[in-house]
């Protein structure tokens, strides 16, 4: 069964849009602000299903485009205006940044109050701390969202996750733990990787290495979802799974595209929604 990301996204700005008409008066509308280094396929992508999400739910957007070569300083005085701007509930900075940008430096910039995926070291350690005021980041949350819309058990179950990254590995492993799940975490220094990857009644890809899961890493029956973005010359998109060569060995999979991706920007949105009113 090939599970999209459609219907859960969809869902999810239903709920959302209801709640933005509703607190229209009286509050402040709901804002993001995007700052994006450079023109990566993979983040213009992003960007234009985001802006696309955020219309669809009443949000309002502005986008900080900056060059691939901008400065540190320049970088964090455009946070900075949008930390204090008031129509700005939400910001979300695109990741990786530049290789010369000191990350670290400026995740300690920008304001937790309005770090919608998780960018700042506050946020990322109250997703450790299993508190509900802080924010996940908007990918885990989406995989986490695709499983309970499809209702995934996960309790005792076994989830393997490919991939340790702060962006969706870590995160994610401390999400399915606070499910009960037991999770093992894979990378590319992991040995006996496919045996691994044969015990999980769950796997969950982003390792970033397109195709890379085929079925023979995978036990019968098995629920995949594929975290994976990967261009090629073409500007093709595919995951980190086979899904052709999976299809017929697992319970379910997800598709890339119209799976995980479709429903991160739904899940901006909420957070963007849940940042303007708390």
């Amino acid at each position: 069964m090939i599970i999209k990301g459609k219907p859960v996204a969809d869902e999810i700005t239903a709920q959302v849009k209801a709640q933005v008409m509703k607190n229209k008066t009286g509050q402040t509308r709901p804002g993001l602000g995007l700052i994006r280094a450079g023109s990566h396929p993979s983040d213009l992508a992003y960007e234009k299903g985001a802006l696309s999400r955020m219309e669809k739910c009443g949000i309002s957007t502005k986008v900080v485009a900056l060059p691939q070569e901008t400065t540190q300083k320049q970088l964090i005085d455009q946070l900075k205006k949008l930390n204090d701007d008031p129509t700005i509930s939400g910001i979300l900075i695109f990741r990786p940044l530049p290789e010369h940008l000191d990350e670290e430096a400026i995740q300690k910039e920008i304001n937790p109050d309005k770090d919608v995926d998780c960018f700042s070291p506050i946020n990322l350690a109250k997703v450790m701390a299993d508190d509900a005021t802080g924010f996940p980041p908007a990918t885990p949350a989406a995989v986490m969202a695709i499983l309970e819309h499809y209702k995934v058990a996960l309790s005792g179950k076994r989830c393997v996750v490919l991939g340790r990254s702060l962006v969706v590995g870590k995160p994610l492993s401390m999400m399915l733990l606070r499910k009960n799940a037991t999770v093992t975490i894979c990378h590319s220094r992991t040995e006996n990787i496919e045996a691994i990857c044969q015990e999980g009644d769950i796997v969950i890809a982003a390792i970033g290495q397109s195709k890379m899961i085929k079925k023979s890493w995978l036990k019968p029956g098995a629920v995949v979802i594929d975290v994976g973005i990967n261009v090629d010359e073409q500007g093709q998109l595919s995951g980190d799974v086979d899904l052709e060569d999976c299809l017929d060995k697992v319970a379910m999979i997800t598709p890339v595209p119209a799976g995980v991706g479709s429903v991160t920007s739904s899940i901006l949105a909420k957070h963007v929604l849940k940042a303007s009113i708390q």
